[in-house]
């Protein structure tokens, strides 16, 4: 029988490696071209990965939870059903294969693994076989460990005896390897009998005997495997450390960019848009730039030992965003061209995106500079580190009634403190000083940004002088 092996492509942007979080099918399934089949976690975003061929599948080369190398086999195909490789997979298909792809006829479909797949040979939703019963191990064992299959995927047992595993989502699997349950043992209360984060709280809680899972120990120590976010994570923090980077910090009143948020939220201008504080800020960041281009240009250490300073067109905005993977990084691309509600709308959708864990891979890498919001855990300032190959990131803090000099007098104000953060390659002290002093002045009389504009490519303030 002719047989495909699937291996697991570069998902974008030099990615090398992706954890397996969930298998869509399973051995003996039919799948259809660019049926998805399974999820796939880069140390970016998750990622549905489509089906290449049309068949029937004969191995799954990975557990889920296990990380897989770019270009090793993930799943095996028989090509029962006369399905091919797509045309930019075809150099993905084992050497020596025992069948080889037709050729791509005039009609054949476009390709793509990420993001949007090749147009199905017909319409309608991917049809998928009913999951066949895999053998489990002996009752005894099966409380304690996972039923193995023939091809070495491991099929958590269920209360019936079926092969099936535990149906709960990826957020929630990788709570339960965090606290090192297994799923098997935990009954479901959502939909369908869905596992829930309730219910793995719930076990956790009550759980008192030594743990058994792989990484706990009997006295109750975890270890955890660093990989996916957190493991991206930390090599950005590690790269980041190879350039000098000095702070500033600004404490503002900003009382009257509070009431001009509070005026905004029935003025029909807005139509509608609920803007927050982070999103005037960027805002008001945006604006200033042209006059600092200093604090969008990059530093670039090139191949023969010499450097150059590059400066893009347009500003892709950053903004750390926590999530219950870790912190990730998305940028809004060329956000200097976007109204104050249009950003607005820009920044809900990247964070509801990035919590969702679905953003995408071209949206994490390329930002130009950075802003991270530490006001909304009721932190007043912080010392953030550059976003590798960033020159700098601006700390947000929150925003709290203290009293202040106002009028000759002391009143209660709304104040944040701003943080700035760069590297001291591309931006010099001054000039990083000047940019936050500005943004301080802005957000105190929001009017004085009626000065900005001109031309985004040229600096008005001549950044030469000393103070």
């Amino acid at each position: 029988m002719a047989t495909r092996e699937f291996k697991l492509p570069d998902l974008g942007e030099g990615l090398t490696e992706s954890e397996v979080v969930e298998w869509r099918v399973a051995v003996g399934d039919a799948v259809e071209l660019n049926q998805v089949i399974a999820e796939v976690e880069t140390a970016k975003a998750l990622v549905e990965l489509p089906s290449p061929v049309a068949g029937v599948v004969r191995v799954l080369h990975a557990e889920e939870g296990q990380t897989v190398e770019v270009g090793e086999p993930l799943v095996t195909f028989d090509l029962s059903t006369g399905g091919e490789l797509s045309e930019p997979q075809r150099g993905m298909a084992r050497p020596g294969s025992d069948s080889s792809a037709g050729s791509a006829g005039e009609d054949s479909p476009e390709p793509n693994l990420v993001g949007y797949g090749a147009r199905p040979a017909r319409t309608g939703r991917p049809a998928r076989r009913r999951r066949r019963d895999v053998p489990v191990a002996a009752p005894a064992a099966a409380t304690s460990a996972p039923a193995v299959s023939a091809n070495g995927v491991a099929s958590s047992p269920s209360s019936d005896g079926r092969g099936e595993r535990p149906r709960s989502t990826p957020v929630v699997r990788a709570l339960a390897r965090q606290r090192g349950l297994d799923l098997a043992t935990i009954t479901g209360t959502g939909p369908h009998g869905r596992i829930t984060r309730d219910d793995v709280e719930a076990a956790s809680s009550v759980t008192t005997a030594p743990a058994t899972a792989a990484g706990t120990a009997a006295d109750g120590e975890t270890r955890t495997p660093v990989r996916g976010v957190r493991k991206r994570t930390a090599a950005a923090m590690v790269a980041s450390a190879a350039a000098p980077q000095a702070s500033v910090f600004l404490t503002v009143d900003v009382t009257a960019s509070m009431d001009l948020l509070a005026r905004l939220k029935t003025h029909p201008m807005a139509g509608g848009q609920r803007i927050t504080v982070l999103a005037l800020v960027a805002r008001a960041v945006l604006a200033l730039l042209p006059q600092h281009p200093s604090l969008t240009s990059r530093w670039v250490d090139l191949p023969d030992g010499e450097a150059e300073i590059v400066r893009p067109a347009h500003v892709n905005l950053g903004i750390a965003v926590a999530t219950d993977r870790g912190l990730v990084v998305p940028h809004v691309p060329a956000a200097d061209t976007l109204s104050l509600t249009g950003l607005a709308a820009a920044l809900t959708d990247l964070t509801t995106t990035a919590r969702a864990g679905r953003t995408t891979p071209e949206r994490l890498v390329n930002g130009t500079l950075t802003i991270t919001n530490v006001g909304v855990f009721g932190v007043d300032a912080g010392t953030p580190i550059l976003n590798p190959g960033e020159p700098a990131i601006l700390g947000l803090g929150q925003v709290v009634r203290r009293p202040w000099e106002h009028d000759g007098g002391v009143a209660l104000r709304q104040v944040t403190t701003l943080s700035l953060t760069f590297d001291h390659r591309v931006v010099d002290g001054e000039q990083g000083a000047r940019f936050l002093a500005e943004l301080g002045a802005v957000l105190a009389d929001p009017g004085l940004a009626l000065l900005l504009g001109g031309d985004a490519g040229t600096a008005t303030t001549d950044e030469s002088e000393t103070p």
